[in-house]
């Protein structure tokens, strides 16, 4: 859910600054052009948001991007959060944190602006949680406490033994029938 809103707030904030939008390309976030220059964003919560076969369908996703519009666009791999050494990553830039903030709205001082307001939404987001995963421990409590408890409120290990490495009879009896 954070991912998303972040997202969400870093096109918002370039579209602000420099006109972007959401970018059509297939698996690229942002499309905009500063200083006469284009660039396609693939915005990541942080720097290490993939293993190696998920950054290589990200490059995938840049090189059919240059296919269709051209080679004179910067493929940028932008992380809400978070410190990256070497921005050139060779067919893409990485920018992250302050870089990333920067980048996208021409303020170096942005990513400080927008701590105030992620908090206030990331408090707001962690009690509508709280919320949703009090109701569901409160569905499996009372699943568990229906199917294993005794009428005293003791667990029954041998039902939960049964439940968790028991036979289906029913499956048993289903699979020797179709044999």
């Amino acid at each position: 859910m954070f991912g998303n809103f972040l997202e969400k707030l870093a096109i918002f904030v370039n579209e602000k600054a420099f006109g972007g939008k959401k970018s059509p390309a297939e698996g690229l976030d942002l499309d905009f052009t500063r200083d006469g220059i284009r660039y396609l964003v693939s915005i990541k919560s942080g720097p290490n948001w993939g293993n190696s076969s998920q950054i290589k369908k990200m490059k995938d996703y840049f090189s059919q991007a240059r296919r269709i519009l051209g080679q004179n666009i910067f493929c940028v791999n932008g992380c809400c959060y978070g410190k990256n050494k070497n921005e050139n990553k060779g067919d893409y830039i990485k920018k992250c944190g302050q870089s990333f903030w920067e980048f996208i709205s021409g303020d170096p001082e942005f990513y400080k602006e927008i701590i105030e307001p992620l908090g206030i939404k990331a408090k707001a987001r962690n009690e509508e949680f709280q919320k949703e995963y009090s109701k569901v421990i409160n569905r499996f409590s009372k699943e568990f406490i229906n199917n294993f408890c005794d009428n005293d409120g003791a667990i029954n290990w041998e039902k939960i033994v049964e439940f968790n490495s028991g036979i289906d009879k029913k499956v048993k009896y289903k699979k020797l029938a179709d044999n």
